[in-house]
């Protein structure tokens, strides 16, 4: 390992955005510290001599904590930390449906809670570093259908707006990272169209350009998608949900 590589935490890297994001990083030449639920998927993709298997359940605290523990203990230090576990059933997100909200905001929400609380002295202590979260358009503003993923994904950016500025003091970056339609195992369960659907591997391209040759606080893509929700986003209510209507019935 040369001293000069750098090194990173991606949670929820055992598919979708997070995996294809691990495999870019190590491409790229970085030590690459994988955690999620599904160990045999993780000691798979720890093959590649970039990447490190740390089999995690990002709900539960006292693991998140002891897992970046034993992370250092091994890296020796941690430069960029990606927070991207996440759930998500479209078929619970009709109805109001308790019991899976709860467990959504458990795993999206407060899961990135737990992640970012378990590195934050971490950082404050260095002085440096970046904190990025993976959120998601659905969290601009509400949409049909997604009772429990967009409030959990709204939540997150609010999150992060909110730590960016005690971080800031620190010199640690606070970023957010808006996909729109990826191709993965959770969008896959979708059953309506997906406008501008795009690969893992885009996102994950995306994504490395974004952390590591911007100073950007927020990385969206793709364009054609994400500025027609900006434009959207800040419309009166009135308006805004007036057109989702009209589009929500056809």
């Amino acid at each position: 390992m040369s001293e000069n590589q750098k090194k990173v935490w991606i949670t929820g890297a055992s598919s979708g955005i997070g995996k294809a994001v691990a495999e870019k990083f190590a491409k790229e030449g970085w030590r690459v510290a994988v955690s999620a639920r599904r160990k045999e998927i993780l000691d798979d993709m720890a093959k590649n001599h970039n990447i490190f298997s740390y089999p995690l359940d990002v709900v539960n605290e006292e693991n998140c904590f002891k897992t970046f523990q034993k992370i250092i203990s091994e890296f020796t230090e941690i430069d960029l930390c990606i927070f991207c576990s996440g759930t998500y059933d479209p078929k619970k997100e009709k109805e109001i449906d308790l019991k899976q909200n709860r467990f959504v905001m458990d795993v999206n929400y407060f899961g990135v809670l737990n992640c970012v609380k378990t590195v934050e002295k971490y950082f404050k202590d260095k002085k440096k570093g970046h904190i990025s979260i993976v959120s998601s358009i659905a969290g601009y503003r509400g949409l049909p259908n997604s009772s429990g993923y967009g409030p959990s994904k709204a939540a997150l950016n609010n999150f992060a707006e909110s730590i960016f500025f005690d971080f800031k003091k620190f010199n640690v970056r606070i970023s957010v990272i808006s996909p729109g339609f990826i191709k993965t195992p959770l969008t896959d369960k979708n059953d309506f169209p997906m406008p501008f659907l795009r690969s893992t591997e885009f996102a994950a391209e995306k994504i490395y350009v974004g952390l590591t040759k911007s100073n950007s606080f927020e990385i969206h893509f793709p364009k054609q998608l994400t500025l027609i929700l900006k434009f959207l986003r800040i419309l009166p209510y009135k308006i805004y949900l007036f057109l989702i209507y009209k589009l929500y019935k056809r």
